[in-house]
């Protein structure tokens, strides 16, 4: 199932998605109709994850009976709705790195602005390469590296992105997520599936000079990623049942509808299991948290030497799951 967060009339609303994509059905509105009283599980994407196997088989039995000639009110069209991101605010969220080939390509980059500023570029650049401060460090293939990312600032697919004052290059990130369903502590990779609710699209809006700058300080990222609206999450949760292999969908970026890039969650060095089971190591995970891929090969602006302009929009898909979209705007 596609299951989604949806803003009608000014209030959240959990929904899903029909096979054909066009309409959201209001599954409270629906549960109402069969049953005369709210189901309290279904009052939120966060209430539905909480309370697990028993709630979520009850949504897919009112989802099943549910129909369009005999519960209309809870039909809505899609393009009537807003949606928002799945959890609007998630418990808890880390971003990843887990794509070798988009670590390697952004510190090329890094090494190519930096030798930029010097009267021999080239020579520059050979120097930069040749003092080892850009390779990728050994700690990167001993375990896997995460950040906690700002669960204030998520927004949905629709939603405006202003980039703060102070940056003047914006970037985006192709990434991909899951939310925890099941919590659990010291969790052994070969059972962290069991822990996956589901999987989403998640764009890391980047304000790429200030993460430069502050990351010299060996600490963060911080500003570089927090401002409003910089965690996009949606369209919906792809549930872990239909999703199929994680590991073996594309990715694929548009800015202004020409496509950028185009990737594979087949190339994560580390799985969402690896993570899992390092994250839950001495720490107990819950449900709803969520977790980010880190940047597909390819998948942003700095790996192609490019910055986003005011009033670009940048489309992300991933196959099995949809698109996010949104307008880049700046306000100064």
């Amino acid at each position: 199932m596609k299951l989604v967060t949806f803003n009608a009339d000014g209030k959240y609303r959990l929904g899903v998605l029909t096979g054909d994509e066009n309409h959201v059905v209001d599954i409270q509105a629906a549960e109402v109709s069969f049953n005369r009283r709210p189901y309290q599980p279904f009052r939120s994407m966060l209430a539905l994850i909480e309370n697990g196997d028993e709630a979520l088989d009850k949504l897919r039995n009112t989802f099943g009976r549910a129909d369009q000639g005999q519960v209309p009110d809870a039909f809505m069209p899609l393009d009537q709705v807003a949606l928002m991101a799945p959890i609007p605010e998630p418990p808890q969220m880390r971003d990843c790195m887990c794509f070798e080939k988009h670590l390697q390509q952004a510190m090329d980059q890094a090494i190519l602005r930096q030798a930029a500023s010097s009267d021999d570029p080239e020579g520059a650049a050979a120097e930069l390469r040749a003092s080892g401060r850009f390779k990728i460090p050994q700690i990167w293939y001993d375990q896997p590296i995460y950040y906690k990312a700002n669960r204030f600032a998520v927004a949905g697919t629709g939603t405006d992105v202003v980039w703060p004052s102070y940056s003047h290059f914006m970037d985006y990130e192709m990434e991909f997520g899951i939310f925890i369903g099941k919590g659990g502590k010291d969790i052994p990779a070969e059972r962290a599936r069991e822990h996956i609710f589901g999987y989403t699209i998640f764009n890391d809006f980047s304000a790429r000079d200030a993460q430069m700058a502050e990351m010299a300080a060996q600490l963060g990222p911080a500003k570089g990623k927090d401002f409003d609206n910089a965690n996009v999450m949606g369209p919906c949760i792809v549930t872990a049942d239909e999703f199929g292999d994680p590991y073996d969908h594309e990715m694929i970026v548009r800015v202004n509808g020409v496509e950028m890039s185009r990737g594979s969650s087949s190339e994560m060095h580390w799985t969402f299991e690896d993570v899992i089971a390092h994250i839950s190591q001495g720490e107990t995970l819950h449900p709803g948290e969520f977790i980010g891929s880190g940047t597909v090969g390819d998948g942003c602006g700095l790996e192609h030497g490019r910055a986003l302009n005011a009033g670009d929009i940048v489309e992300l898909e991933v196959s099995g799951i949809g698109v996010i979209r949104n307008r880049v705007l700046r306000n100064d």
